[in-house]
């Protein structure tokens, strides 16, 4: 099951429409990605929720092009975050119904996250910068 290693997981933000979204998706995702839809449920569930209008500059918002450390290997990678129809590993575009998107989604830049993935892989990334959608 995809948890929290941490005691606590840092204050994540989202915007409203992505908020609805992403919990219609978690809900519809349910069946067929049971683990890691109930982890995306638990983040949106747990965010803190902003008007569409407001500028949320440096958190990770659906479309933002981001970069983010696996602070287990210590390698970086550059990344657009993407609803699962837009989703395309080789031009680097992740969709949020991963263990990694649904980690990243409403974090700030300089924050991490510990999470453990489906198959029990400890994993923990920490964001470096982010693009807001244009």
């Amino acid at each position: 099951m995809i948890q929290s290693l941490a005691l606590r997981r840092p204050p994540i933000t989202l915007r409203h429409t992505d908020a609805e979204r992403l919990g219609h998706l978690a809900e519809a995702a349910a069946v067929r990605h049971p683990t890691t839809a109930e982890f995306l449920a638990g983040e949106v569930a747990r965010a803190k929720v902003a008007p569409d209008a407001a500028p949320l500059p440096g958190v990770v918002c659906m479309e933002s092009e981001l970069t983010f450390r696996d602070d287990t290997t210590g390698k970086e990678k550059r990344v657009t975050l993407v609803y699962p129809p837009e989703a395309d590993v080789e031009a680097g575009r992740i969709s949020v119904l991963t263990p990694i998107g649904a980690a990243l989604i409403g974090l700030s830049v300089g924050q991490s996250i510990s999470f453990e993935t489906p198959s029990g892989e400890r994993r923990s990334l920490t964001v470096l910068s982010v693009s807001e959608p244009d």
